[in-house]
């Protein structure tokens, strides 16, 4: 006789059940008591062994007491499946295949949670009958049997799709030809998880999948008028990814697809039709794009408009019939987490741009609806497809937007104005002549009586704002203005907050223009201080952070810091210090401190300490945690990025001023630390705040370089852009800080890494410009060192600078190569023609630097000879040729 089974005794079973049913109580105090008896249990090793007994055999138990036990053993495997004794885990493995047709759904899908969790736990190669036993399952006659072993296949193709992939006996030659046999089941449960498992391995081109790529194609045509809502959203969301990976093979047949997709897009079931609607959002970014719509735009424009209408169940969640309530206190669920965008240092261009993202489009207007829904997809959609069509759509739109602007029904009209924002972009030229109509009948509607289309309206006209900011003010900037901020005080929540992030868009393109009218509009930013709920005063100091950026030191009188600063100080003074609605505030407080400059220095004191106090937390946390994984939680170091970014608010805004904040702190050991951080945000901000201080008062970092510049050598690493270019740009700030013989040292160190990145293919515009602006200042203090290299990189190094406006970088950057051509004149002979380029960009160089660059013209001119120089001219673009002319007489 074999050895006995495992067997519960009673006891051990009544304790545990009595535990599931408790757990299930929804008192607090009860769930509390049940953790600590979970916690105690799990000492005992079979523990284990009664979870999945229940789970698996207690059939005397309700369901859902018995997947609850299987879920409390996933948790388990998770959490300590490396202690398992190898007799449980054998008994557990053993089981889940025993059970995997168990006759109810939820406890099969239970099994497969648990199949899946334990596989992740890198346990395929040590569960060798698992793929074979659940493949052979999918033959079983008996449906709950195919159904079970389908659905836990399906959860480990979602969970391990790469572990699979890349597994020795290569499990996916086998399962992926077996898969595709399914798509024909009599069962749609079935078709569902078939297609589902192989959708998992589309985007990552896995070979097993592509070599019978043209079977997976032809099957999903054979479904495509399948009547089951699972089945169609599969489908839609394959073709969707195909068009990225494979849409060679999907040429063939691209305008059967196109008529299928435009049919599912407006598919009954609305999450069938949103996973249809991504189709568009697909193909227009593949080249192909306007070819292959081209014939079908006319109908595909209409019934994406139509989608963009609210649906009643979006109405009745937004609950878009309650106008007012801005009384109301927002539930903390409401309010998504925000992501911090660390100091990057850039340069401003000659067109006035400075290099920025774009903005995001704001489909996500609504954030308490489930974030993504038709009405986005169809708008997102409708913009990119105007980006790639441009005017050519207007003749399409003009009649919609004429019948659905003016309507009567406000759901109607209201996606009028979503279409008009969402084809701004695109469309742009074309509404140009449309504007001076549309705009006011836009600024009228934000006085609307239905809350949604306020808020809508607000979202559409800051699309526009860069347009309303180039008229002359009295036509459209003064009224929009003044009616948005009517909005901006609102009292519905939703308008309060579209009005704010439109005020903020507004700002950014209307930057100084705003001057005059600051009073006016601090009044209102200030007066909302009192008014808001929680979630809205986090976009509010995001306005009042863009407005700071925007005017920069026209806010420094005394009125407005008299008005604008209390209100910020209140805040930042109940606010505690593991509260993260202070990452708003610091970000908001860094661009005040710095538009303020000394008109801050009241109030630097206490927010320069807490900054310090913030990292200098944060940092022991992290110490700790690092120290006793098990007793003390890793920081959330945010804290201490924006606490840095703050520092370096100040001490651009402050300047000298800041001196003495340092001298009494520690935050130079600090920043010592946060150098070298893993994470790389933290670094990012670190070598900002090193750049900055050294600007500020180089007496205190100064004693540190030694430290610091082998830490900001090895971060010249392009693969982590934002890092390398704010260590980049702190090199160069220390070194026209320094002399000669204190730079030379770490010459060696920094040269051959910013050549090899200003050499790069693909390497973002901010960056280059930094590396070719520290390269220059590089050569400026240590010209012996550095001219060696010059034709390494000046080709590089001329074309990267001659976009950027004349300013102190610049200017040192260029006297520095001056000073390495005297040293080497040979290494730019073959490169002049950018040389004089670089040159002729400058718009007014000082008088000095203007008789170096005469003097480095005119040598090369009479060193070449006259008829040569006349030769290589002749090559220069006419407005080069007249510039040199005019300002070096060449």
């Amino acid at each position: 006789m074999g050895k006995m089974a495992w067997q519960p005794e009673e006891n051990g079973l009544r304790q545990i059940l009595q535990l599931l049913k408790e757990s299930q109580s929804p008192d607090t105090a009860t769930q509390r008591n049940v953790q600590q008896k979970l916690e105690e249990l799990n000492k005992y090793p079979d523990f284990n062994n009664y979870l999945i007994f229940v789970l698996t055999k207690l059939t005397t138990e309700d369901d859902p007491t018995r997947s609850l036990s299987g879920l409390i053993l996933k948790n388990n495997v998770r959490a300590h499946f490396e202690k398992f004794p190898p007799e449980v885990t054998n008994f557990i493995k053993q089981e889940c295949l025993n059970s995997i047709g168990d006759p109810s759904p939820l406890i099969r899908a239970t099994i497969g949670i648990l199949v899946t969790t334990i596989v992740a736990k890198g346990e395929l190669r040590n569960w060798t009958e698992l793929l074979p036993s659940l493949c052979s399952s999918l033959d079983s006659d008996d449906y709950n049997v195919c159904e079970g072993a389908f659905g836990a296949l399906q959860k480990i193709c979602e969970d391990t799709a790469e572990d699979l992939d890349n597994d020795s006996t290569r499990p996916l030659n086998i399962l992926i030809p077996k898969f595709l046999q399914f798509f024909k089941h009599n069962s749609p449960k079935i078709r569902s998880h078939a297609i589902a498992c192989v959708n998992q391995f589309i985007i990552s081109r896995t070979q097993a999948l592509m070599v019978h790529i043209d079977a997976f194609i032809e099957n999903l045509f054979f479904l495509a008028t399948d009547e089951d809502t699972e089945v169609r959203k599969n489908v839609c969301r394959a073709l969707v990814m195909l068009v990225e990976v494979r849409m060679d093979r999907l040429i063939p047949h691209i305008n059967s697809i196109i008529e299928y997709m435009m049919l599912r897009t407006q598919d009954d079931d609305d999450s069938v039709a949103l996973e249809a609607c991504e189709f568009w959002l697909s193909l227009a970014e593949q080249p192909i794009c306007k070819d292959v719509l081209a014939s079908h735009i006319e109908r595909l424009v209409p019934v994406l408009v139509k989608g963009m209408k609210y649906s009643e169940i979006d109405i009745i969640l937004l609950k878009g019939d309650v106008e007012e309530d801005e009384m109301v206190p927002d539930k903390e669920s409401d309010i998504k987490p925000r992501f911090h965008k660390s100091r990057t240092h850039s340069q401003k261009h000659q067109d006035g741009e400075e290099d920025g993202e774009l903005s995001d489009d704001g489909f996500d207007d609504d954030d308490s609806l489930s974030d993504w829904n038709l009405r986005k997809c169809s708008a997102a959609a409708l913009d990119v497809l105007a980006n790639v069509f441009r005017e050519e759509i207007l003749p399409i739109l003009l009649p919609i937007l004429k019948e659905t602007l003016f309507h009567n029904d406000w759901d109607i009209k209201e996606s009028g104005i979503l279409v008009l924002g969402a084809i701004a972009e695109g469309c742009m030229n074309g509404m140009i002549p449309h504007l001076p109509e549309l705009i006011p009948y836009l600024i009228s509607r934000l006085s609307d009586k239905k809350a949604l289309v306020r808020s809508i309206t607000c979202w559409t006209l800051s699309r526009y704002a860069h347009w309303v900011v180039g008229q002359p003010h009295e036509n459209y900037l003064k009224p929009l203005m003044t009616e948005l901020l009517k909005r901006v005080l609102d009292s519905n929540k939703r308008v309060q907050e579209a009005a704010c992030s439109a005020f903020a868009t507004l700002e950014e393109e209307a930057c100084t223009e705003l001057v005059p009218y600051l009073g006016f509009i601090l009044e209102t930013l200030v007066y909302a201080f009192n008014k808001y709920q929680h979630k809205n005063l986090l976009i509010l100091y995001d306005a009042i952070g863009t407005l700071a950026d925007s005017v920069g030191h026209h806010l420094n009188k005394p009125d407005y810091v008299n008005m604008l600063m209390p209100p910020l100080i209140q805040k930042w003074n109940v606010l505690k210090d593991e509260d993260k609605d202070l990452f708003p505030l610091l970000e908001c407080l860094s661009s005040v401190a710095t538009a303020l400059q000394s008109g801050f220095l009241p109030y630097c004191e206490p927010v320069y300490r807490r900054c310090v106090s913030l990292v200098e937390q944060t940092l022991n946390q992290n110490y700790m945690s690092m120290s006793h994984p098990d007793r003390y939680e890793p920081p959330d170091k945010d804290f201490m990025i924006v606490a840095l970014d703050l520092l370096s608010g100040l001490a651009e805004g402050l300047e000298q001023h800041i001196e003495a904040l340092v001298a009494n702190s520690n935050i130079l050991k600090l920043l010592f630390q946060c150098m070298q951080d893993p994470m790389p945000e933290v670094r990012q901000s670190s070598f900002a705040l090193l750049g900055d201080l050294t600007k500020a008062c180089f007496q205190h970092v100064k004693p540190c370089i030694g430290d610091f510049m082998p830490i900001l050598g090895s971060n010249l690493n392009p693969e982590f852009i934002s890092v390398c270019n704010n260590a980049t740009w702190a090199i160069g700030e220390i070194s026209i800080k320094m002399v000669a013989t204190e730079m030379q040292p770490y010459v060696t160190l920094v040269l051959a890494p910013l050549i090899d990145i200003i050499n790069r293919p693909n390497t973002p515009k901010t960056l280059l410009e930094n590396t070719a602006i520290t390269i220059g200042r590089l050569g400026l203090v240590c010209p012996q060192e550095v001219a060696p290299s010059l034709q390494q990189f000046i080709r590089q190094w001329c074309t990267s600078l001659r976009n950027i406006r004349d300013n102190e970088e610049k200017d040192s950057a260029f006297r520095g190569v001056c000073h390495m051509i005297n040293v080497n004149p040979g290494g730019v002979v073959q490169d002049f023609i950018f040389f004089c380029d670089a040159v002729a960009s400058w718009s007014q160089p000082k008088a000095d630097l203007k008789d170096m660059f005469y003097k480095i013209l005119h040598g090369f001119k009479n060193q070449v000879g006259e008829e040569n120089w006349t030769k290589f001219s002749d090559q220069f673009p006419q407005p080069l040729r007249e510039r040199l002319a005019v300002h070096y007489a060449v």
